[in-house]
């Protein structure tokens, strides 16, 4: 696949915000980064425009990370290539993070030195910070700026990981499990932030495990599972196509195996006169098969996100999946 020929969707209306960025924020061609012999990532291919959230989403040790430390230039790619702002991360790294803002999933801080103290060495590098938006953040998460880092929390210090990484409104954030230690309430505050980030037409790519976070706040999201990307989709699409689950309850004991002969059926469960679906495609036929034989109740609900995230976590096919917007 060239790069020109990635689909790429049409995004959302954003008021504010820096100038667009021609083309995708993000765009890999086959990127693939091997470890000797162990496994690291094969041929992914993604495309992030202006404005999106784009989520990547996997179980632990799928590729998430390694993909992030390729798009920031801290790995050479076996093979494949990245850019990010149509930059080569390797070779503009210091272009091209001064408009990034990171949050990496295992976050190190200067154990002795305060949030504060830390806010201001990174201020000083990036050369820009926007004082009143900082304060804002700080106000709004309960930041604690003025104790060392070796005594705070857990979830005090991925605060601060947070501050770091929006404090000087970059034009893509990249945030590797941003939540991890937040309690509820600031995980809500943090999904607020991202909306309104994406808002203002800056870019946010989420890498995450967390499959409620990501069908929350992403408008697409790709799957990667032992390095390689399984799917690529909007959230929308991923619902509307979910198989949904069907039952049915007859007043007399019914033969499921007639069920099994219909093109998108599969039966989950029997208990003599309740027979358990799962439908995939148009329903119809499977209701004129249950009218038939006369049935006295039915109820039907659609496959949560989750079961179908899972339902890629756990195959074992090689096969890769891509649906554009």
């Amino acid at each position: 696949m060239s790069l020109a020929s990635v689909k790429r969707p049409h995004g959302r209306e954003h008021g504010g915000g820096s100038k667009p960025a021609v083309g995708p924020v993000i765009v890999t061609e086959g990127l693939t980064r091997r470890f000797g012999r162990r496994r690291g990532i094969t041929d992914v291919t993604v495309a992030v425009d202006r404005g999106e959230v784009f989520g990547f989403l996997g179980p632990n040790g799928a590729g998430k990370s390694t993909t992030i430390r390729l798009l920031l230039g801290l790995y050479r790619p076996t093979a494949g290539r990245a850019a990010v702002f149509g930059l080569d991360p390797r070779c503009h790294s210091v272009q091209m993070h001064r408009r990034v803002g990171y949050l990496p999933g295992e976050l190190t801080l200067f154990p002795r030195l305060t949030g504060r103290q830390i806010l201001d060495r990174f201020a000083r590098i990036r050369g820009h910070v926007d004082h009143r938006y900082r304060d804002e953040l700080v106000d709004r998460f309960g930041i604690e700026l003025d104790r060392p880092i070796h005594t705070l929390s857990k979830g005090n210090v991925q605060k601060i990981g947070l501050l770091l990484a929006f404090a000087h409104r970059p034009e893509l954030l990249i945030l590797d499990e941003p939540t991890s230690g937040l309690d509820p309430l600031l995980q809500d505050e943090f999904g607020r932030l991202v909306t309104e980030t994406a808002r203002e037409g800056r870019t946010v790519f989420l890498s995450s495990h967390d499959l409620d976070e990501v069908q929350r706040l992403v408008d697409r999201l790709a799957i990667i599972k032992d390095g390689r990307i399984v799917i690529t989709d909007t959230v929308e699409h991923l619902r509307a196509s979910a198989p949904k689950t069907v039952e049915f309850c007859f007043a007399q004991p019914v033969d499921p195996a007639q069920f099994q002969t219909l093109d998108g059926v599969q039966v989950l469960s029997t208990d003599t006169t309740r027979v358990r679906l799962s439908v995939t495609g148009p329903i119809g036929p499977l209701l004129h098969a249950a009218v038939a034989l006369d049935p006295v109740d039915m109820t039907s609900r659609p496959a949560e996100l989750e079961e179908l995230f899972l339902g890629y976590y756990r195959t074992d096919s090689a096969k890769t999946h891509s649906h554009g917007r």
